[in-house]
């Protein structure tokens, strides 16, 4: 009986899934503090004179900082993976699959074997391997559940320290496209 391949689908596109989510959506507070100017003021000694328990309040981004990381850096970076996404969605659309014939050896194979349930009362099942198409559409939808929840999570803490009119992440990002479509 020939065994399933192990090995994970679209691995250089999870890949760069990771690998990108990691870069922005993961450290976006780091990004976002990154935006913040330094201080003005300069630096003010009686500001460690006590021991701050509450933290302190985060200083305020500006407009224009903002913005620009949002359009040229969180935006590109949500269009490019949703396009990865939806090229493996057309993938999984494709019915040629190359593990056909396999499969079919191996369901021919199992209708002619002779099973003694008695002495192993689990031998007598056969489980099918699932058809690329389908476990390829699995595994896009999965990726998609993820990015929604990462988008989320990473718009919440744009919110906060951007401010953007209560605003949903889609709602911003289909903004974004449009404006994009017009230059």
């Amino acid at each position: 009986m020939s065994q399933p391949s192990n090995k994970p689908l679209l691995t250089p596109q999870a890949d760069f899934l990771r690998l990108s989510r990691g870069t922005i959506d993961d450290s976006i507070i780091q990004n976002l503090n990154a935006l913040v100017t330094p201080a003005r003021e300069g630096f003010d000694p009686s500001s460690t004179a006590e021991r701050q328990i509450q933290p302190t309040r985060r200083r305020p981004i500006e407009a224009e900082a903002c913005q620009g990381f949002k359009d040229n850096v969180l935006f590109q970076s949500w269009q490019t993976r949703s396009d990865v996404l939806n090229y493996c969605a057309g993938v999984a659309l494709d019915p040629t699959d190359p593990d056909l014939v396999s499969r079919e050896a191996e369901s021919a194979k199992d209708r002619e074997r002779v099973v003694d349930e008695r002495l192993d009362p689990y031998s007598g099942r056969f489980y099918p391997r699932e058809v690329r198409t389908e476990s390829l559409a699995n595994l896009v939808r999965n990726e998609r559940m993820v990015e929604g929840i990462i988008r989320a999570r990473t718009w919440g803490l744009v919110t906060e320290r951007c401010g953007d009119g209560g605003l949903r992440w889609e709602e911003a990002l289909n903004r974004w496209r449009e404006s994009q479509g017009s230059k």
